[in-house]
């Protein structure tokens, strides 16, 4: 294993050797192939369905590996996770799945790798879905694009605003489907929530409260022995070697959420984990898809007035972090209403009647979509953008990253969304990406 500051000069001959190994007793058996597999009783025959690499086999995959497997237009090939027992545990459960549907016989044809660019090298696979701690999130897509590989990404979508940049800039090289995790896109109550404000049922915004967690903290958890089976060094990957931490990886018998989120190192704390959601849909319903505040002020003890984390947009919107009533996600507050939203119903409306009202054809309709995963895979055959593309996810986490930059160096900021760049501020510019690891780079 390497060790502090060592460099990886693993060439893809050699990581696929490792990869074999870390695979070894796993057999391949070829699978008898029934007639409903070929499209003779009217499903979606084996050359039609869209194959799918599935990488990060944590709590976050236990969510979508049932919707694909259980997907007749998908078929899952391949697994992918720096932990062996997680491997064997999901390839079972693949393999078992696989062998029902098939009415029998016997079904071992799910590959298992613990490197993801193994994976992302195979030519018969379509797309990825990436389930990974933050820190992982752009190396990976990238490596699945530069192959050719469509992609689903769990939220928020990357670690800084340098690497959301470089994942945008990749999408359009290559030519290639995103979807963003930032699944309340797809859920009726949030859309029909930000077509209120966006058609102005509310009047003009004046102001928006975002509940979400807040910003990380640092890494000083103690050293753990590595257990068996695990890959502590591609775990950490681009990030500053430390001994291994249960706190940040536990075991696969592990039911809950792991705790990586909360540290910088990693991720951004409750304010990307959550952030990506509904600050997301604060995005949506002020119509900044493209764009974002100008000005983020941290909270201040000292003045009344910015006693919450806030947001200022160049129309004098003000988004403030917390405050929603009623258990809201999102409240928006306008001139002569408010509408509040959270996971799958209105709490509330002033005037009460506005819940009721229905956005006419001529009116602004935004995209809809009913499942977030059937979205991307019907992109994937249309080739229309998904409803949270790179350009949304990447947006949607800088409001977030700035939260966490603006509360790190206590002080506001001006920040200058078409350069995205600050304003006049090498100190904050520094902190909009992260130095990497020997072998790791944004390319």
């Amino acid at each position: 294993m390497n060790r502090p500051g060592e460099k990886h000069p693993l060439s893809r001959r050699a990581f696929l050797r490792r990869t074999a190994a870390a695979a070894a007793g796993a057999a391949v058996f070829p699978m008898i192939t029934p007639g409903r597999a070929l499209g003779l009783d009217g499903a979606v025959s084996a050359g039609n369905r869209i194959t799918v690499g599935l990488i990060g086999m944590g709590r976050m995959m236990e969510n979508h590996i049932g919707p694909f497997l259980n997907d007749a237009e998908c078929q899952v090939l391949a697994l992918c996770d720096v932990e062996r027992n997680r491997l064997e545990y999901h390839a079972g459960r693949v393999n078992a799945h696989y062998t029902r549907a098939n009415g029998g016989g016997s079904y071992s044809a799910c590959d298992v790798y613990g490197d993801f660019r193994a994976l992302c090298a195979r030519p018969d696979i379509d797309v990825v879905l990436i389930a990974v701690p933050d820190h992982w999130h752009v190396l990976i897509a990238i490596e699945a694009l530069k192959n050719g590989k469509d992609v689903y990404l769990e939220k928020p979508l990357s670690l800084t605003i340098n690497e959301g940049k470089a994942l945008r800039a990749a999408v359009r090289r290559y030519g290639r489907i995103l979807q963003t995790g930032s699944q309340q896109r797809s859920d009726t109550a949030f859309r029909t929530a930000c077509e209120l404000v966006r058609n102005g049922r509310i009047g003009k915004v004046l102001e928006v409260y975002v509940n979400v967690g807040g910003p990380p903290q640092e890494d000083n958890l103690p050293g753990e022995p590595t257990p068996e089976g695990l890959d502590w060094d591609l775990w950490l990957g681009p990030r500053p070697w430390r001994p291994y931490s249960s706190v940040l990886a536990p075991p696969q018998s592990f039911r809950g959420w792991p705790e990586w989120r909360y540290y910088r190192e990693y991720a951004g704390g409750g304010m990307t984990d959550w952030g990506a959601h509904h600050y997301d849909i604060a995005q949506w319903g002020l119509g900044r898809d493209g764009s974002g505040p100008v000005e983020i002020i941290p909270p201040s003890p000292d003045t009344p007035e910015t006693t919450r984390l806030t947001h200022v947009y160049d129309d004098g919107v003000r988004m403030f972090h917390g405050g929603a009533a009623g258990g809201a996600g999102v409240e928006f507050v306008g001139e002569s209403g408010r509408v509040r939203v959270n996971r799958g119903q209105f709490l509330e409306t002033e005037p009460e009647t506005l819940k009721y009202e229905t956005i006419g054809p001529e009116e602004t309709r935004l995209y809809a979509s009913a499942d977030h995963r059937r979205n991307f895979l019907e992109c994937v055959r249309s080739r229309r953008e998904p409803i949270c593309p790179v350009e949304v996810g990447h947006r949607s986490a800088t409001v977030c990253h700035l939260a966490n930059i603006a509360s790190l160096l206590r002080r506001p900021l001006r920040w200058d969304p078409e350069r995205e760049t600050f304003v006049d501020d090498p100190e904050a510019d520094r902190l909009l990406e992260r130095p990497m690891r020997a072998l790791w780079q944004l390319t």
